[in-house]
C-alpha cells in the first residue's frame, strides 16, 4: 500500500496531461515551422524554374523571328527582296488571323463557364428523388 510520501512524489493525472499537451503543442510547431521551411524551399525552387521557362520562351520567339526572316531570304533568291519580305508578313498575318478566328470560336463555345452537363444530371436526380 503507498504511502502519502510515496503518492507526493509520483506525478499525477492532471501534470501527466499537462505535460502530453505541451509536448503536443511543441511538436505541432515544429512541424509547422517544418512545413514553412519547406513551402519556402519549394518556392525558390519554383521560382527558378518560371525564369528558367520565361528564358526559354523569350529565346524561343526569337529564334522563331530569325526563321522567319531566313524564310523570306530564301524567298529573295527567287523575287526582289522587298516581295519576299512582304509575301512572308502576309503569310504571318493570315495565319494569326486564322488562328484568332478559332480561338474566339472556341472562347464563344466556352461561355459562359458553368457545368451544364453536370447541372442539367442534378435536375434530373433531384426530379426522379422528388415524389
Amino acid at each position: 500500500m503507498p504511502t502519502h510520501a510515496a503518492e507526493a512524489t509520483r506525478p499525477g493525472v492532471g501534470a501527466a496531461a499537462r505535460d502530453v499537451a505541451e509536448h503536443a503543442s511543441a511538436l505541432a510547431r515544429l512541424e509547422l515551422e517544418l512545413a514553412g521551411h519547406e513551402l519556402k524551399q519549394k518556392a525558390g525552387a519554383f521560382g527558378a524554374g518560371v525564369a528558367l521557362a520565361i528564358g526559354a520562351a523569350v529565346l524561343a520567339l526569337f529564334s522563331l523571328g530569325f526563321l522567319f526572316a531566313t524564310a523570306a531570304a530564301a524567298l529573295a533568291i527567287v523575287v526582289d527582296t522587298w516581295l519576299a519580305l512582304l509575301i512572308v508578313a502576309l503569310a504571318l498575318l493570315a495565319i494569326g488571323g486564322l488562328l484568332g478566328v478559332l480561338g474566339l470560336r472556341r472562347i464563344r463555345r466556352a461561355t459562359p463557364p458553368l457545368p451544364e452537363d453536370a447541372i442539367r444530371e442534378a435536375k434530373l436526380t433531384t426530379d426522379a428523388l422528388t415524389p
